[in-house]
């Protein structure tokens, strides 16, 4: 687990410093349900210099009792809907979990796993301010071993340099 932790620490901060885009293509922000379940901080990034495909990676929680870790990963594409950097976003992510998301499904219990992969096809709202502010709203139902089930997730950030 500690290794996961640092890859993503170190994959975060050499985007960052390595960038030679003058855009801003890259994201830091707080996601409210979505990919990470309950909360989690990600790191989005933006491959081309124009919006467009980008992939994204961050680390949060689904439970305080006892605390779950979350370990969300995924690609997305921006399409343009104004020219007031206003997007529409899909994409897919998975979501690593070290015990059974059920959500308010019915959980499978009758396997005894310590490791579980969480689905989340997504399609929403994103909205890049002046002030390099980002907010987005999106649906992503949530797959797994359980079954489908709707799901929506809020997120505020910074674009980054």
């Amino acid at each position: 687990m500690r290794f996961l932790f640092i890859s993503f620490l170190f994959f975060c901060c050499s985007s960052y410093l390595f960038s030679q885009s003058i855009s801003k293509r890259q994201s830091l922000y707080f996601e409210l349900g979505g990919n990470g379940l309950f909360t989690s901080v990600n790191y989005d990034y933006q491959l081309t210099k124009k919006p467009g495909f980008g992939i994204r990676a961050g680390i949060g929680f689904y439970s305080l009792n006892p605390f779950q870790l979350t370990i969300p990963v995924g690609v997305n594409y921006l399409f343009e809907l104004q020219q007031d950097k206003s997007y529409m976003e899909v994409g897919f992510g998975a979501t690593w979990t070290k015990e059974n998301v059920s959500l308010y499904l019915k959980p499978d219990l009758s396997k005894k796993r310590t490791n579980f992969g969480n689905y989340f096809p997504t399609v929403g709202y994103r909205k890049h301010t002046k002030n390099s502010l980002m907010w987005r709203i999106s649906l992503t139902p949530i797959v797994n071993q359980n079954g489908f089930a709707p799901f929506f997730g809020f997120s505020f950030g910074k674009l980054l340099k």
